[in-house]
């Protein structure tokens, strides 16, 4: 059951990373991507990282919103 959720959870984060545009925007370049989130990675445990995060979490509520009104109009 464990390796189940777990498999679900990983999916869903590919997804998301998806629904971003990032596959696109680096034309699926696994190495490019990786390095991508290693960089959010390291600016999320710098100095400012709470106002980072916070940020980051403002983006995402409201890009869930947008899509979640775009689905329901649909």
């Amino acid at each position: 059951m464990q390796r189940r959720e777990r498999t679900r959870h990983l999916i869903e984060l590919g997804g998301l990373v998806q629904k971003a545009g990032l596959v696109e925007l680096t034309d699926d370049d696994r190495a490019t991507l990786y390095g991508a989130l290693l960089d959010l990675a390291g600016r999320a445990r710098g100095d400012d990282a709470g106002d980072v995060l916070a940020l980051w979490k403002r983006r995402g509520k409201r890009a869930f919103d947008a899509d979640a009104e775009t689905t329901e109009a649909s």
